[in-house]
């Protein structure tokens, strides 16, 4: 449990309507962007069928593969019904899956998704880099072990040269991740890898090659995650600065990029990991609309994972804060996935490090967006 990176799970977004009449009418305005931009419309036949989530959203906690009886006690008693675990490189297999989620089965607690970061962030992938072939099919034999293990959601980051960070700030006596931009001490870091300006891969890459690597790979690995009931969720770039260190970030880092990516994947089974705070990160100038906006737009027909995080302002200066104190007002990501029926998984991301080390995180930021869960469907109710 902890501080971890984003959604490999082992390591790492307006009342003017009132009850069921304000529902309907947010579905059905949903529905009518989906249609207008094409997300719906397809050029080949799509025979498999996406699996259907149970009703209502489901705020899930960050574990481990190998939960101890504390750690299940824990979860038990701040109400976690969901996890969402990163998987050790031993249980990266179909039967490592299923026992993984025997053990919180049997604790009556429902293994969302299991992460595995040897393929949930691949600069082979988004850089054309050697071994992207290799680590395609590594892919696609994750996505069927999920399938095989009826685990029916996975997140993926199409980030060259990973998470960017220029030190630790201290946010109401915590130590939290800073990022600045003016920094000399910027580094991107993924899977134990360090990478550097001015070149992290010793030469810049243009827009039109990373949009070229993303189709190469989503029209592989699409067919695979129809065919084995998976949706995959895509995270946003984190920071979602335009490049960094010669790679661009001109994809997952707005809402145009992601528009146009949903529609060269063409699947029912693509989709969106929405973390707000990298969406918080980028703000309205770079991003052009704001977490609720893009709950709005793409509905929970695409957007099936928030991570819920707050920083302390945009680009090109943030400190990941606590949820109450930085610059987004978290209540509204609440409402807007209220008022679209939203039915996946909200869950705690990047917290800062707290006096009493992980359960202290977990259960702040569990309790607070149960607070806020409750909040936003009484008013919405109203």
């Amino acid at each position: 449990m902890g501080n971890q990176e984003p959604d490999p799970e082992i390591s790492e977004t307006e009342k003017t309507m009132a009850g069921p009449d304000r529902r309907e009418f947010f579905k059905l305005a949903v529905g009518s962007a989906l249609g207008a931009a094409g997300f719906l419309s397809s050029t080949r036949t799509v025979s498999a069928s996406v699996h259907k989530n149970a009703p209502g959203i489901k705020l899930c906690a960050q574990t481990s593969a190998k939960p101890s009886e504390d750690e299940l006690l824990f979860l038990k008693q701040i109400g976690a019904e969901y996890v969402s675990v990163g998987s050790t490189p031993d249980l990266r297999t179909a039967e490592g899956f299923l026992q993984i989620k025997k053990r919180y089965a049997d604790a009556g607690i429902t293994v969302w998704n299991i992460g595995n970061t040897s393929v949930h962030n691949m600069p082979e992938v988004t850089l054309n880099l050697p071994g992207r072939d290799q680590k395609i099919e590594e892919y696609k034999r994750y996505l069927r072990n999920l399938g095989q293990a009826g685990i029916y959601y996975t997140t993926y980051a199409h980030m060259g040269n990973g998470i960017w960070s220029s030190g630790r700030a201290t946010i109401r006596g915590a130590e939290a991740r800073e990022f600045d931009m003016a920094s000399p001490n910027k580094v991107g870091v993924w899977d134990g890898k360090k990478f550097y300006e001015p070149l992290s891969h010793g030469r810049k890459f243009s827009k039109e090659e990373i949009w070229e690597n993303y189709t190469y790979f989503i029209k592989q690995v699409a067919p695979v995650a129809e065919e084995n009931n998976v949706r995959i969720g895509i995270h946003p770039d984190d920071p979602p600065e335009p490049e960094l260190a010669g790679v661009p970030r001109c994809i997952f880092a707005n809402y145009e990029g992601y528009k146009r990516a949903m529609e060269i994947a063409n699947s029912p089974n693509v989709g969106i990991c929405l973390c707000c705070g990298c969406w918080n990160e980028g703000g309205p100038q770079l991003m052009h609309k704001d977490p609720a906006e893009m709950i709005r737009a793409f509905g929970p027909e695409k957007i099936w994972k928030i991570h819920f995080r707050n920083v302390s302002a945009p680009l090109p200066h943030f400190v990941e804060t606590f949820m109450d104190n930085g610059y987004y007002d978290m209540s509204k990501i609440m409402t807007a996935l209220v008022e679209v029926n939203f039915d996946g998984i909200v869950i705690l991301d990047h917290t800062p490090s707290v006096e009493g080390g992980p359960y202290a995180e977990q259960a702040y930021g569990f309790a607070y967006m149960k607070a806020l869960l409750n909040r936003a469907k009484s008013e919405v109710k109203a």
